[in-house]
């Protein structure tokens, strides 16, 4: 494990050395009692502003759009339909953006929409559409305020949370930093609340069990997203390389007190053995259309040996899935060990679970290979 000093001096070179940064900002820390909050509004577009004067190229994923369209319409904060929640967003897009660009204008920012859904990076020529559409942006200087296409988004196609967007959005041009700004100052060993020796951790060193644990010691509203989804953001893109921080986002000056490496939120560092980008697509981009249930003997061959997995091993098929289709390979008790790309639909593994490899022509009257995952196509959890 790397020294507290060592990573206190690795922190700072990974701030200094940033040049392309994601900033989130979620709803909880946009919205008030009256709609938008003009005055964290105006904090983030300064700055925002300051990132860009000081030479890095920035983009903004932003919630809010279901809060304006409340405040639009008149709504209030009463429970809502997923069908309401789509036009409350599809009304209150534009007003999100006319806040944007009314607090940006002062700072001569020019500013670019971009709506997306889950489909748009699971499927690859969408993926790299997005990815040279938001490179070209950067190149012209504009800042892109993305947001998730809650007006036409189905369960299917949700990211869930602008946590898991912000990271997918890191990921997909490959920024240095994502800054997640939350109502929360940081990430506690305990609940400051009831724990009198809880603190604040500054640097995490790695997003483990341990860490995803202290998840739930927050106090504050957060929005759809919780503190557990800002751990796993940050650990997926700690796996492709970068670093990222969890600050409050109503305090004033928050990114620059992070870049003049004050002791403020929660910064976390790069894991040291990148990820190759396509098994980090499989293991953090594709969602599972259905579950392979392992016995023991096969668990172990998958994690410990870094073998396929073959028939032979499957105990229970869940779901229905076609070829190449993404799954999630669960142990005995329900955990995910495993994510992949099966070779096999999943009517024939159900003929075929627990068969040698020898058999599968028999059984199925044709083999398109011995692995129901090959190891290429499979990324350990």
């Amino acid at each position: 494990m790397i020294p507290i000093a060592e990573s206190m001096e690795f922190r700072r070179k990974l701030l200094a050395e940033a040049k392309r940064v994601v900033v989130k900002v979620g709803s909880a820390v946009l919205t008030c009692e009256s709609g938008l909050n003009r005055d964290v509004l105006a904090n983030l577009a300064a700055e925002i502003s300051w990132l860009k004067e000081s030479g890095r190229e920035v983009i903004l994923v932003s919630s809010g759009s279901v809060a304006a369209g409340r405040r639009k319409l008149g709504v209030g904060r009463r429970a809502i339909s997923m069908r309401e929640k789509q036009a409350l967003a599809a009304a209150g897009q534009s007003s999100l953006m006319h806040a944007y660009e009314s607090v940006f204008a002062q700072y001569d920012q020019k500013l670019a929409q971009v709506l997306l859904t889950h489909g748009d990076f699971s499927h690859r020529h969408r993926y790299l559409n997005v990815r040279n559409t938001l490179f070209t942006l950067l190149e012209w200087g504009v800042l892109s305020i993305i947001n998730e296409n809650d007006t036409v988004s189905v369960d299917e196609l949700r990211f869930g949370d602008n946590d898991t967007l912000g990271a997918m959005v890191t990921n997909l041009i490959e920024a240095d930093l994502l800054v997640m700004l939350t109502d929360v100052d940081s990430l506690y060993t305990g609940n400051p609340s009831t724990d009198a020796d809880a603190r604040p951790l500054r640097t995490v060193l790695e997003v483990n069990e341990e860490v995803e644990t202290m998840a739930g010691n927050v106090c504050g509203l957060l929005g759809t997203g919780g503190m557990r989804s800002k751990i796993l953001a940050a650990k997926s893109v700690s796996l492709r390389g970068g670093c990222s921080f969890i600050g409050s986002g109503r305090q004033a000056g928050i990114i620059r007190d992070l870049f003049a490496d004050k002791p403020v939120g929660t910064f976390f560092l790069p894991q040291e053995e990148k990820m190759h980008s396509r098994k980090h697509w499989i293991a953090y981009t594709l969602r599972p259309k259905g579950y392979l249930v392992l016995d023991d003997g096969a668990c172990r061959a998958v994690t410990e040996q870094g073998k396929s997995l073959l028939p032979s091993g499957v105990s229970e098929v869940r779901g229905e899935f076609g070829i190449g289709d993404p799954v999630h390979c669960l142990d005995k008790q329900g955990r995910a060990i495993a994510a992949g790309l099966v070779g096999y639909g999943s009517d024939e593994i159900i003929k075929i679970q627990g068969a040698k490899t020898c058999h599968i022509e028999k059984i199925l009257g044709h083999k398109d290979g011995d692995e129901v995952i090959h190891r290429d196509n499979l990324v350990l959890l």
